[in-house]
């Protein structure tokens, strides 16, 4: 998919809500982008999105954070910048019903994680933010797909 500018935080909350209007059944997102460049913006607000209500909280110290999701199953929000070898992901338990993973600094965890449906990038550009979905799977090509007309 061609990239697309993100104006503002309401441009990335807007295709949060866009992708989890079209979320298949399970999924596995990668997020990848420098520090700030919006990838536990974009993360919030498809968990909001998707139903979760009070806190959202940025895993960048505990590594970690699940959501119950309201039509089912958990998501899980991962941070991974601050870990030294993806073996320390079998600590996380990682495990359960879970319907999305979200994945910042999904290279560290490299050959310990489930295969990205999407990968999305995020970079800084102007006042804004440069979006680059890509899809790995047939889930994540079937999502793309549809995401036009969510």
């Amino acid at each position: 998919m061609d990239p697309v500018l993100l104006a503002d935080a309401e441009a990335t909350g807007a295709l949060g809500a866009r992708l989890a209007a079209c979320l298949p059944e399970r999924a596995v997102v990668h997020l990848h982008g420098d520090l700030g460049a919006g990838k536990s913006t974009l993360a919030r607000a498809l968990l909001r999105a998707l139903g979760v209500t009070g806190t959202i909280r940025s895993p960048t110290y505990t590594l970690v954070e699940h959501y119950p999701l309201a039509a089912g199953g958990i998501a899980l929000h991962l941070d991974l910048y601050r870990i030294g070898d993806a073996g320390e992901l079998e600590f996380l338990g990682l495990d359960g019903d879970i319907r999305l993973w979200l994945v910042e600094w999904p290279e560290r965890g490299q050959g310990a994680l489930p295969q990205a449906d999407l990968d999305i990038e995020l970079a800084l550009e102007g006042e804004g933010r440069r979006c680059r979905l890509r899809a790995n799977t047939a889930a994540g090509r079937a999502w793309l797909a549809a995401l036009g007309s969510c």
